[in-house]
């Protein structure tokens, strides 16, 4: 999938996620947020493939944290706009 499509997939897929905040993700356009976007659609598709296989319920346990992580990123990184200007 090309970087585009990933960042709206992942843009999409936590708009349904975090339906409260679903607006704001549609509408936002920091590069950050952008790249949360697409890191969370890899982070989904990599969890996605190992539950498929049913080889690691472990690793499969430590993508889901990893989504959960990305999205509290996108929550602080939406609510909070200067944390996007800290962490570039």
């Amino acid at each position: 999938m090309a970087r585009s499509n990933r960042r709206e997939a992942g843009r999409r897929r936590l708009a349904m996620r975090l339906p409260h905040m679903r607006k704001l993700i549609m509408a936002a356009c920091d590069p950050l947020q952008l790249e949360l976007f697409e890191a969370y659609q890899m982070a989904v598709e990599a969890r996605d493939a190992v539950r498929r296989r049913r080889f690691n319920p472990n690793l499969v346990r430590e993508y889901d944290e990893t989504c959960s992580d990305i999205e509290r990123h996108v929550i602080r990184a939406i609510e909070e706009p200067s944390f996007a200007q800290r962490t570039r």
